[in-house]
């Protein structure tokens, strides 16, 4: 039998997309720049909600700051743009985080390929001082 969605991941969703939409269209600020929508994670009470993002560019943490601030700083503006766009009683109150799980991934992704290559390397400095088999005994 298949899983059934509660309210509160159906309106998670539909906030997601949303808020992807508004973000793009209607955020101005040039911390922001280029941003995906994660998660968004609702309260049962459909009254908070956390929104997780990720950036397209390259930044480092003071800039990634600055730009959740700003992020934070637009949400009453995004709440009530919304409000306008979505048809809910209570338009949760959202705040925004940094995702990190993708510069995790990548960085665990590089770790793993340096491991390769360097079994790979051991490997083949091995194979090489094998002596040869055949051909040299007479």
């Amino acid at each position: 039998m298949p899983r059934e969605f509660t309210r509160a991941e159906r309106v998670s969703d539909a906030i997601q997309q949303e808020l992807a939409a508004l973000i793009r269209s209607e955020v101005r600020d040039p911390r922001v720049g280029m941003v995906n929508v994660n998660e968004v994670q609702i309260s049962r009470d459909l009254a908070y909600g956390k929104v997780f993002v990720s950036f397209v560019d390259e930044r480092d943490q003071s800039q990634i700051d600055e730009a959740i601030n700003a992020l934070n700083g637009a949400s009453g503006y995004l709440r009530k743009l919304l409000a306008s766009s979505i048809t809910l009683r209570i338009v949760p109150k959202i705040s925004f985080i940094f995702d990190e799980s993708g510069r995790r991934g990548q960085h665990l992704s590089a770790l793993i390929d340096r491991a390769m290559s360097a079994d790979k390397a051991s490997q083949a400095a091995a194979d090489d001082d094998a002596p040869q088999a055949g051909g040299e005994e007479q």
